[in-house]
């Protein structure tokens, strides 16, 4: 028996992280894949009502984020499971493996995250999509890459095997195009004005005579013919639209950030099913029953059905809708909400909607402000949420000491004396808010439970520079007392935090490390060419005339470092002298050479310059004297990395450091999440500057910038996520926040792929500093500006 409306046939719920992408292929199989790194199998085990086991056929180390299934063909009766995501190998399975069997095949030749998959009708090839700009075809059983399919300027966000002839691609330029399946380009369709994220074919049964529809970040549905001519548009989401399938009825179904799944009749909207999530990221069909599958941001695979006999039992079906009408939608999903100027509940039983998926928001009675949407085959609005971040009348923030926070509370601790100030973000935790409060007011920690359920109640639902922390660890030279790489020998007065703290976001200077103290660095390098004098490693010492040109450099590379940079050919030559030192002394010796050679390259163009005998630059030169190798002399990778960072102090250190960054990222990005703090810092210092380099004028509008910008934005979130030392992931946090600055593309990969937002909890969890918060609320802006 059909009931009009999709009602929830089960909820499947042991991902532990967005559910990225789903597969419906037959009546008794769901595959899903999620952020938490697996593929899982959901088989059916009884049907009326439905109850599946669920089985991990794959998991891997980095977020799964495409999926597709390959129908039975002969030598897979049972079809197969193609899955990828960010560690860009496609990995092809049959149902039914255990994760730790191998794999059918593994499929390499992406270069960045894998998005998108798809699958020929008659099983014979696979297309992939991914953030390299290309897609990719290979051949079942084959499993070697067939064709690339070139000419993308962006992202490659969707594929569709339309049939065993024809591929459509669907890109971040906002292009379609069409391909023979043998790699020929055929034509464009242009069309869409933003990001196309989703492609599907359509029924022969649509009225439209469309061939495939696509939509994306503009919200809207577009039907198409393969020729290019536009024949059908459907509007109703609110947001962008991630994903779109077809069912056998010729309908089509959609899923979206408005947290909706949509059904099409036609060109209308015929039902819409909101989630208790932010993201529906990915919506299918099953082709034998008609039943869909969705998977979502709160980390849950749901299937729905129109038939009676395979919908959930009616408590299950209203504990959805009431998880439904209890969720909370932040603000920036709904626009600016005036709450003066909103209607009352008296509109709901005035009002109909006009249209299916319709949503108005009510300031209700106890002064919250509602969403409600309208179902058009109830002729009624439904709660689907609270709006939350819609602070007083004017939905505005309020400043206090420097800060936007959604409320600024007045609390009366005691009698006669001015009430003491609660700032509060409904993005926080209410006890951390609280705890805050009470430490910063030194309260005693009984006010704590007071404290947060006063907050519960009440909301309903500097520049970058050294810290002053002491360096973890000894001496690298054995002593506390003796000479210490990179530090000057007196200690720096700390400065106080300010009461009020601007805003950082985007850095747009960059930064380098020059403490030194020279005169003991000259000492320093005097007895170590002693010390190999006695030790016989006679083609490495230092004769008398270098020994004076190294005393010679020490004037002018303080006065370099002191002020304007010197063209004293001293340093030219010092250059020199520092890269013979790092080429031919042992390791262990090493260390006040490297120092030197990061002076140098904030001190003088030369560095940058610099040739060696075979044309290598001081890049290559560190690259083959292994230096970065060693784990068990982190110091001398660190000033390796130290001088990195300096080369963006002059403009032929820029031009080199950019030159080179495929090489200088591969000997960094081991060292990123060392536990070493100085390394660490020295590390997220680089990565700063790359980002003010790739969002300046010169390099923003290129390319390459927002490749790049998308392999450092992964390094950082991982950076973030781990570190615990404050100014390592404070430099972290304005790395990746600067970046985001390079274009919309690498902001939803921030959020999407690179989980920015759990690596700021993570951050604000490890280090609590102002500072910390500050930038980290900075980030959330910029993101939440790109939805």
């Amino acid at each position: 028996m059909l009931s009009s409306d999709f009602k929830l046939s089960a909820s499947l719920e042991e991902h532990e992280d967005d559910v990225r992408g789903v597969r419906f292929p037959h009546p008794k199989l769901v595959v899903s894949v999620s952020r938490d790194a697996t593929v899982r199998e959901w088989k059916l085990l009884e049907p009326e009502p439905p109850r599946y086991d669920c089985s991990i056929t794959s998991h891997g180390s980095s977020f799964v984020n495409a999926v597709a299934f390959c129908p039975p063909i002969k030598g897979y009766p049972d079809g197969l499971i193609i899955s990828g995501g960010k560690d860009t190998i496609i990995e092809v399975r049959e149902p039914g493996r255990e994760p730790d069997q191998d794999a059918e095949a593994l499929l390499l030749g992406h270069a960045h995250n894998v998005c998108a998959l798809d699958v020929s009708q008659d099983g014979t090839y696979v297309v992939s999509g991914s953030w390299d700009s290309s897609a990719r075809v290979w051949r079942v059983g084959k499993w070697e890459c067939d064709a690339v399919l070139e000419g993308h300027q962006g992202s490659v966000w969707a594929v569709l095997a339309y049939d065993k002839d024809t591929i459509i691609t669907g890109c971040a330029d906002q292009i379609i195009r069409i391909y023979t399946s043998t790699g020929k380009f055929l034509h464009t369709i242009k069309g869409s004005t933003d990001v196309v994220r989703a492609l599907c074919r359509i029924s022969p049964k649509h009225p439209s005579e469309a061939d495939f529809a696509s939509a994306g970040n503009d919200g809207i549905i577009r039907l198409w013919r393969l020729n290019g001519k536009q024949v059908g548009e459907l509007h109703g989401h609110e947001s962008f639209i991630y994903s779109l399938t077809s069912l056998p009825t010729g309908e089509l179904v959609s899923s979206g950030e408005d947290r909706t799944v949509r059904i099409w009749s036609n060109n209308e909207c015929v039902q819409t099913i909101t989630h208790p999530a932010i993201s529906v990221w990915g919506v299918a069909a099953c082709s034998e029953n008609g039943d869909i599958v969705s998977g979502a941001s709160d980390k849950k695979v749901r299937v729905f059905s129109r038939v009676k006999a395979r919908q959930a039992p009616p408590d299950v079906i209203q504990a959805f809708e009431d998880s439904v009408k209890g969720s909370s939608i932040p603000k920036q999903q709904v626009g600016d909400v005036q709450k003066d100027k909103l209607p009352g509940p008296e509109f709901l039983q005035q009002k109909s909607g006009t249209k299916e998926g319709q949503v108005t928001m009510i300031k209700e009675d106890d002064g919250s402000v509602g969403a409600y949407q309208w179902l058009q085959g109830n002729q009624s609005w439904m709660s689907v949420g609270t709006v939350v971040d819609a602070v007083g009348s004017s939905g505005k923030k309020t400043d206090y000491l420097g800060k936007d926070y959604d409320y600024v509370f007045d609390v009366d601790i005691e009698d006669g004396k001015p009430p003491l100030k609660l700032p509060y973000n409904l993005s926080q935790n209410p006890y951390e808010a609280a705890t805050k409060f009470v430490q910063d007011n030194e309260l005693p920690m009984t006010y704590l439970d007071q404290v947060a359920n006063f907050i519960t109640s009440n909301t309903q639902g500097a520049t970058l520079g050294q810290s002053s922390q002491a360096p973890a660890g000894s001496d690298p030279y054995g002593t506390e007392a003796r000479y210490r790489p990179g530090e000057s020998t007196s200690n720096a007065p700390t400065s106080s935090l300010p009461t009020s703290r601007p805003k950082v976001l985007p850095q747009t200077s960059y930064l380098s490390i020059k403490t030194a103290n020279l005169r003991t660095i000259r000492k320093k390098i005097e007895e170590l060419n002693e010390q190999l004098t006695s030790e016989g490693y006679r083609d490495a010492v230092l004769n008398n005339s270098q020994l004076a040109a190294l005393e010679a450099m020490i004037k002018p590379l303080e006065q370099s470092l002191a002020g304007t940079l010197s063209g004293d050919n001293t340093l030219q030559s010092g250059v020199d002298l520092v890269m013979q030192m790092v080429v031919a002394w042992p390791a262990g010796q090493q260390l006040p050479a490297l120092d030197l050679l990061r002076l140098l390259t904030a001190a003088t163009p030369a560095a940058a310059a610099y040739r060696s005998s075979e044309g290598g630059t001081l890049v290559d030169v560190l690259e083959g004297s292994k230096v970065f190798e060693d784990p068990d002399r982190p110091n001398n990778v660190m000033l390796a990395v130290r001088a990195f960072s300096n080369l963006f102090e002059t403009s032929e250190g820029r031009t080199l450091a950019e030159e080179s960054f495929d090489k200088i990222h591969t000997l960094v990005k081991s060292s990123a999440n060392n536990s070493n703090r100085n390394l660490t810092i020295a590390v997220t210092t680089l990565y700063v500057n790359y980002a003010v380099l790739y969002t300046s004028l010169a390099y923003s509008s290129e390319q390459r910038s927002m490749d790049r910008g998308l392999t450092l934005m992964d390094d950082l979130s991982s950076i973030i996520r781990s570190a615990v030392d404050s100014e390592a992931v404070y430099r972290g946090l304005v790395a990746a926040g600067t970046l985001l600055g390079v274009g919309e593309e690498l902001q939803m990969a921030a959020k999407e792929i690179y989980d920015l937002d759990g690596a700021l909890k993570k951050a604000e969890q490890a280090v609590k500093e102002p500072r910390i918060k500050g930038v980290v609320g900075e980030i959330r802006g910029l993101l939440k500006g790109s939805e």
